[in-house]
């Protein structure tokens, strides 16, 4: 039996990125992958793909959808066909979107702080930022300051400082009081 393959756009508080959500897992095992040029085809074949879309300047897959991050001078109209093309004929050959040269961002150390981050960005952050289309990724703890990496629809979005600011830097500090700053890298 040959099952059609689902997909549909979501607008995200970011107005150059758009989250095209999939009837199929992108990815597995909770990983992620932020590319801002195109990647070789060994690491993404799926990304690589999408930046061969003239006005493409960010791709983010991660679960079940992929953000994809155009210029300013861009509209949606001139290259969304072209994106779903793309995608439909990726997933229909049946390659993997990340190849095998991939490697994630590896996260700092681990302490007791910095366990209690995680728990709470994984627990509670990470699943709200991904329904706007994009991740928040723990880099470090230092003196008192989160270092995050903002992917996807939240990197460059004019709304992330906001987000960072009054959602994150907020929900950590009122869990950890030994936290002083979130920042973004």
């Amino acid at each position: 039996m040959d099952l059609a393959f689902r997909m549909h756009a979501e607008r995200t508080p970011n107005p150059n990125s758009i989250k095209w959500v999939l009837g199929q897992s992108v990815v597995e095992g909770g990983v992620s992958a932020h590319f801002q040029s195109a990647p070789a085809l060994d690491v993404s074949p799926l990304a690589a793909k999408l930046f061969a879309v003239p006005g493409v300047i960010g791709v983010f897959l991660a679960g079940n959808f992929i953000t994809v991050t155009k210029r300013d001078d861009v509209e949606w109209a001139d290259i969304a066909q072209a994106l779903v093309d793309a995608i439909k004929g990726f997933f229909g050959s049946g390659e993997k979107a990340l190849g095998p040269a991939f490697q994630a961002k590896a996260s700092g150390p681990a302490g007791a702080v910095e366990e209690r981050i995680r728990l709470i960005l994984e627990q509670e952050i990470r699943p709200a930022v991904a329904m706007d289309g994009g991740d928040v990724i723990f880099a470090g703890y230092r003196d008192g300051v989160v270092e995050l990496y903002m992917q996807g629809s939240c990197s460059g979005c004019p709304s992330s400082r906001a987000t960072l600011k009054l959602g994150i830097e907020a929900r950590l500090k009122e869990e950890i009081p030994e936290i002083t700053e979130v920042v973004a890298v």
